[in-house]
């Protein structure tokens, strides 16, 4: 059984039966789920990640005003309950993963996501907020949410970037990834440098990857999972396996290519560039071009 059904079956059968009885006039106020931090958060658990922040348990977001009134006492409740389920033994817990699960306030769960309560309300506050934190702003399920608040919030991030925010870090991963991996790989290779090379072909493979869930209007998750959650994204789906080889194989270059004109051909069906060139460089101030907000598309390509 993988965590998030774990988490909702232990909420169904212990936790709402227990807010129910304890907290009667409170239940139609409380959001209940499992989201944020934690790999069984993405439904990418297996055995080896039950070593460590993983059992019976669920999240329950209070308002602000809520939490001072009952946080305390509904945590005091929460530790109580029984932390044995369907034959799972309790939570175990690592140092830096305590917190991630009870009672939590829903302002405080958002700044700890994405630095601040609520959506951004500026482009350039969209721009700067990394897609890791995002992905897991929006990851998990939500198994109750009567009052709303908290899936408000949810929704308006996933309804994913703004157009121009979109358009601009794609606009910056054409440019890293023809920067890393179309010029730079080579070079690095042809002085001896295989640590630099090494360096490049990874930051060529981030981008790649980066690019991907843009164009498919979907967060990267964390660095581990990057890869494993391309395995759901319906645009560019054979870029996951091409990836996949190049890292193994001797010859790199030509797969970079391959990426790089499969990128290329997407890019131009979602009307992002009208240039026909393979070399993702050129295909950057095309992009920018598309950009409607000045500020945001006077800033240097890289950014973002």
């Amino acid at each position: 059984m993988k965590g998030l059904e774990l988490a909702e079956a232990y909420y169904k059968e212990i936790g709402e039966p227990w807010l129910e009885r304890e907290f009667p006039e409170y239940k139609k106020r409380i959001c209940a789920g499992l989201v944020g931090a934690g790999s069984e958060c993405f439904g990418f658990d297996d055995e080896y990640s039950r070593d460590h922040d993983f059992g019976p348990s669920f999240c329950l977001w209070l308002t602000k005003e809520d939490y001072q009134i009952i946080g305390k006492k509904m945590a005091e409740g929460y530790k109580k309950l029984t932390k044995e389920f369907m034959g799972f033994p309790s939570r175990t817990v690592f140092p830096h993963g305590d917190g991630r699960v009870g009672v939590l306030e829903i302002d405080s769960f958002y700044c700890s996501m994405i630095g601040q309560p609520d959506a951004p309300d500026t482009l350039m506050d969209w721009l700067f907020l990394p897609e890791p934190y995002l992905a897991m702003a929006t990851n998990g399920k939500v198994f109750s949410d009567p009052y709303g608040r908290f899936s408000s919030i949810r929704k308006k991030l996933l309804d994913f970037y703004p157009e121009d925010i979109r358009v601009k870090k794609i606009a910056a991963r054409a440019a890293g990834m023809a920067q890393s991996g179309q010029y730079n790989y080579g070079r690095c290779k042809k002085r001896g440098e295989s640590v630099a090379a090494e360096l490049a072909l990874g930051e060529f493979i981030r981008a790649a990857i980066s690019m991907v869930y843009l164009l498919n209007r979907v967060y990267t998750p964390f660095y581990k999972w990057m890869h494993k959650g391309m395995e759901t994204l319906p645009i560019l789906p054979e870029i996951r396996s091409m990836l996949a080889k190049l890292v193994v194989m001797p010859e790199k270059e030509e797969k970079i290519e391959e990426i790089c004109n499969r990128v290329v051909q997407e890019l131009r069906r979602q009307g992002l560039t009208d240039q026909t060139d393979t070399f993702l460089e050129y295909h950057a101030n095309s992009i920018m071009d598309r950009i409607k907000d000045e500020t945001i598309r006077s800033l240097p390509v890289m950014q973002g």
